[in-house]
């Protein structure tokens, strides 16, 4: 390793400091990440070598230090003390009651004989921190506790990424006692329950509590991992030397110190008591849209002489009151729990509430999201129950109040006495959507359930025939979104194939109807817009705009199959699994014969998929739409490109994919060769493992094996010749990814080439990725892709390997 200054280790600190603060703090970043991640890892590697040399205020010492044992006590020398309150509650007209505040107003015009000037700052809903630095170095970190005795996490603060470990600049402060808030941001708050969700652990209410239960982990690691933020707020201990007359003149020194400050946007100065109101009925409503959680501001005097003159009274100042926003949590009763289908399928628990007023508004739902999360919280009907309205935000039910939970006595036996059991059961989805009766399915791993109706839901009818109508669906051009919600609530759409007999006629009238039907002016505009054509042609020709869709409609009738195959919309099947069902079975009626053991052994298509596509196959109402798209005159074009069946369609890998045969690679291969490697005597062999006898009996297995060994017969025996070429060898198996523009083929034609000579084109570069083709403007697939080797090509060099003349 080389030899290193002890200098170059100060210097590279400073640097990295500076990096960091215009990152975090000014938000004006001058180095990309890979810089600063590059620069990193060279002061670690440094400071690995030289560890005397390490600097006190060192990036790297904010990773986290060892466990605790136990935090220490720290008393402190000026009291933390908190706030007196005032209430500002919405009437029933949502205006505002400010009588506390006009009150607090008078009692400091009347303790200073003066009109007081005041400064207004966001009332952080974190932890109260206190900061010690000793001639510009961060000394001590403390939690508030009592307010005269707290807890020492000074090695968890040093975790926390915008606090400086020093302090900015050559001239600071000797002693610098600093108070704010350490909180934890919305974003990364979501952030860390996601993580938490998919790593089964609890989840935290709110993001205060995460905040709190970071800042106290014995293990500062812990603490590092989940992005606490600090924002200052106070001074209680200064240098003589750098005293300020006033409050807002601290603020100024800290953050010249390097300390984050409220964002200037959530600070009001100058106020008297009509401008505070009116900032706290702005702030009030911007709320949702910071980025940090606030529930209420404070109020201070900004003049610290005056200050001192008023004092303090038990344990809260006088000069200053904390202005809390109205009640965003309150008691109500579930009353029901229903399930909402959305436009997507997804089967959502919503509990029907008593009435309650709640962060201005009656609130009477709250969504419980999924049926994994209204069973952690379990929430039942007839539960008291916690409902926050945060913000704008959609009513959410926080928690069950158990010891209001309705019970009633149940006698087990005449023996034992009568127990208390809960007078309702836990929730349970239902099995078949309230809206269209389908079933309603959830894929294991997944948290959200949905109903597999599709088309035939009328809840999903929209959003189902936008994706078919879509470009790369059907690439039904001039029907637009509008149009289509138009058609559906109109119910002149109820199937895909309703599309392909619609006449000029029944567009006119849609028409029509939409705007007898428009509410408002601006509805009723809308929908011409959307509905015609601008300008002078519109007036020659007020039907041209339903004429293009007729003509958008006739286009589409012959599609390739993989695209009506994608444009169905069944669940787990995007563009490549639709064409490589397209490539399998080569016609829609051979594919909605397909059995569940012949799509898992396609690549690609693993468990999940194959269950998804037989069982939207086995319903009966989603093949008659099928049928009757085609007796509307849609003929899907077959795949140039047919896959090798007996490759994929071997014995040992069927046998394998059956369900409930549980059966692995290896245990299949042994039983195929038991049978003789005969299907019949899979049927019939008394020698055979007495498990496999066992499912075989089973009659839905019996026939499950029937059907697929027949249609497993049917496809091997029209299996077309495979035409092979230098260059279907060159790209077959082989993944690409495509990157920048190419000169003259769009990407979906460069992937519709690679497909066709048995290539796979992915999103994404790994060590998996065979060839990236780079266009011009190239970006970081293309690094990528230099950095692990991978092959480059340019579009003349992929036509070569696809045997393309230019």
């Amino acid at each position: 390793m080389d030899s290193v200054s002890e200098q170059q280790i100060i210097d590279l600190t400073a640097l990295l400091n500076r990096y960091a603060h215009e990152y975090y703090d000014l938000d004006a970043p001058t180095v990309p990440d890979a810089e600063y991640d590059r620069l990193f890892r060279q002061l670690q590697a440094w400071e690995e070598q030289y560890p005397q040399w390490r600097q006190p205020d060192s990036p790297s010492r904010r990773v986290g230090g060892q466990a605790q044992q136990k935090f220490t006590a720290v008393v402190h020398q000026i009291p933390m003390l908190s706030l007196n309150n005032a209430f500002s509650p919405l009437d029933d007209n949502n205006k505002f009651d400010h009588s506390e505040m006009y009150a607090f107003d008078k009692r400091v015009r009347d303790g200073l004989g003066a009109e007081p000037d005041y400064i207004v700052e966001p009332k952080f809903d974190g932890l109260a921190i206190s900061l010690l630095y000793r001639d510009g170095l961060l000394i001590q970190a403390s939690t508030r506790g009592d307010g005269y005795t707290g807890e020492d996490v000074t090695e968890n603060v040093r975790t926390i990424i915008n606090i400086p470990l020093r302090l900015q600049g050559n001239d600071v402060p000797s002693v610098l006692e600093v108070r704010g808030e350490v909180l934890m941001l919305k974003a990364d708050f979501e952030r860390l329950n996601a993580h938490q969700q998919a790593e089964n652990l609890k989840t935290f209410a709110n993001p205060r509590n995460a905040a709190a239960g970071s800042l106290r982990q014995l293990d500062p690691k812990i603490t590092a991992q989940r992005r606490l933020h600090f924002y200052a707020y106070g001074v209680a201990q200064l240098d003589e030397r750098f005293a300020v007359a006033s409050h807002s003149e601290e603020l100024a020194l800290m953050a010249r110190l390097g300390l984050t400050i409220p964002p200037q946007d959530t600070l009001c100065y100058h106020a008297n008591i009509e401008k505070i109101l009116a900032f706290y009925e702005h702030i009030y409503q911007v709320r949702a849209d910071l980025s940090f959680g606030i529930d209420g501001v404070v109020i201070k005097v900004d003049n610290l002489e005056q200050q001192n003159k008023l004092g303090y009274v038990a344990r809260a100042p006088r000069f200053a009151i904390a202005q809390k926003f109205p009640a965003e949590e309150m008691l109500t009763t579930v009353e029901a729990i229903d399930v909402q289908v959305g436009r997507t399928g997804a089967v959502t628990p919503v509990a029907r509430l008593t009435p309650v007023f709640v962060g201005g508004v009656t609130v009477t739902n709250a969504t419980l999201h999924n049926e994994g999360e209204a069973q952690r919280k379990d929430v039942r009907e007839g539960d008291t129950v916690i409902v926050r309205r945060a913000g704008d935000v959609i009513p959410e039910i926080v928690s069950v109040v158990l010891a209001q939970r309705p019970m009633v006595e149940h006698q087990t036996d005449l023996i034992t006495p009568a127990e208390a059991v809960p007078k309702y059961p836990p929730f349970r989805m239902p099995e078949h959507c309230p809206v269209c009766g389908h079933e309603i399915v959830r894929e294991e791993g997944e948290a959200v359930a949905r109903c597999s109706g599709g088309m035939l839901c009328q809840a999903q009818r929209v959003q189902a025939l936008i994706h078919f109508a879509s470009r790369r669906a059907m690439d039904i051009e001039n029907l637009g979104d509008r149009q289509i919600e138009l058609l559906v609530a109109q119910k002149r759409v109820h199937h895909f194939a309703d599309v392909y007999h619609l006449q000029l006629d029944d567009l006119l009238a849609m028409k029509q109807q939409a705007k007898q039907e428009a509410s408002n002016s601006e509805e009723a505009a809308a929908d011409e817009l959307a509905l015609s054509t601008t300008g002078k042609a519109a007036k020659q020709q007020p039907s041209k705009w339903a004429e293009n869709i007729l003509a958008g409609i006739q286009a589409s009738r012959q599609r390739p199959l993989a695209s009506l195959i994608y444009a169905l919309g069944i669940f787990h099947v995007g563009e490549r699994t639709a064409k490589q069902l397209a490539q399998a079975f080569g016609d829609l009626t051979t594919l909605t014969q397909a059995t569940e053991p012949l799509l898992a052994c396609l690549p690609d298509i693993g468990s999940v998929v194959a269950h998804s596509v037989a069982y939207f196959f086995s319903q009966e109402d989603q093949t008659s739409q099928l049928k009757e798209l085609l007796a509307a005159g849609v003929q899907p074009q077959p795949e140039t490109r047919r896959l090798p069946l007996q490759d994929y369609f071997i014995p040992e890998r069927i046998l394998a994919r059956l369900p409930g045969a549980n059966l692995t690679e290896s245990r299949a291969q042994k039983l195929w060769q038991l049978a003789g490697m005969d299907w019949a005597k899979l049927f019939t062999d008394k020698a055979l493992p007495e498990s496999w006898q066992l499912w075989c009996a089973e009659p839905q297995n019996h026939e499950l094996l029937k059907q697929t060994i027949a249609l497993r017969e049917q496809l091997l025996a029209v299996q077309p010749e495979q035409i092979t070429s230098a260059a279907n060898e060159a790209v077959a198996g082989k993944t690409f990814v495509l990157t920048g523009t190419l000169p003259s083929w769009s990407r979906d034609v460069a992937q519709q080439h690679i497909e066709e000579c048995g290539g796979k084109v992915s999103g994404s570069v790994s060590k998996k990725t065979d060839f990236v083709v780079a266009g011009a403007d190239a970006g970081s697939k293309l690094t990528k892709a230099e950095a692990l080797g991978v092959t480059i090509l340019d579009q003349s060099a992929l036509m070569t390997m696809l045997g393309i003349k230019e």
